[in-house]
């Protein structure tokens, strides 16, 4: 199963991210889990400790492994360079463990935008590519708001888009926006999961925005998480409540995704 997860800033996708990824190494799935947001906290998200997190350097800032791969320079634009590097070996080699999770963190092509034709853009998007049409893992990827990191090629390989909201205009304003360019690429499993809830008028706020069949359900506000984010361990290891709304929610991917 492929997963990729986006929402705007801040509504709580990375703490989803990183309890899904848990509860499915739990249950004995071999798990790739892949920071795909610039901003990137998904390693503690899992349970990796700060020093842990610290030893990994972002796919895109390896210069001289691109420059192997490619033939080319990262940074560099236009020029002559593979199109198809070798990334098969990218996962075992470049990856923190923990238990059946393998992190990678991708950061981001220096020159940005989803259009980049340098180097270091189409290696991260040929790896993100053989990671979803390729690789037998369960992959989840953390996303930033947009969906740049993804292609028309890959997309067909996406079970599962998952959409983070909080009970809120503007939070709801970018899920539009995203489930949008989602649909753009061709990706038709967009599901949708609450976030941040604190009591039953925005629930169903949140329920009446959005169908049955693409809401996933959703998890309330704890404080349990930010604790946890402050001790830099993971919600999960923290026995935060949401682990077990996380399940559920997992459950009812499980069979939503059967019934497509």
């Amino acid at each position: 199963m492929k997963i990729a997860i986006s929402g705007k800033g801040g509504v709580g996708k990375t703490t989803l991210a990183g309890t899904l990824a848990r509860l499915l190494s739990n249950q004995g799935f071999s798990v790739i889990a892949v920071d795909a947001d610039p901003d990137a906290n998904l390693g503690s998200a899992i349970g990796f400790t700060q020093e842990e997190i610290m030893q990994v350097q972002p796919i895109a800032e390896m210069s001289h492994l691109i420059e192997e791969r490619t033939g080319a320079k990262p940074g560099a634009l236009g020029g002559i360079f593979k199109l198809n590097p070798v990334v098969s070996d990218i996962p075992e080699t470049y990856s923190l463990k923990k238990d059946h999770i393998r992190l990678l963190t991708l950061g981001r092509a220096k020159k940005g935008g989803a259009g980049c034709y340098c180097p270091e853009g189409v290696f991260l998007k040929r790896l993100l590519s053989h990671l979803i049409l390729q690789s037998h893992e369960v992959v989840i990827l953390d996303m930033e708001a947009g969906i740049e990191h993804l292609s028309r090629g890959t997309t067909g390989g996406v079970d599962a888009f998952i959409v983070v909201v909080e009970p809120g205009k503007r939070s709801l304003q970018t899920a539009s926006d995203v489930r949008r360019m989602a649909h753009d690429l061709g990706i038709k499993s967009i599901f949708v999961v609450g976030n941040k809830v604190s009591n039953p008028e925005e629930l169903a706020f949140l329920k009446k925005e959005f169908s049955d069949d693409e809401f996933l359900g959703a998890l309330s506000f704890d404080r349990t998480v930010i604790d946890a984010d402050l001790k830099g361990i993971s919600p999960y290891d923290a026995g935060s409540g949401v682990v077990a709304e996380t399940a559920g929610i997992l459950d009812r991917l499980f069979v939503k995704i059967k019934k497509k």
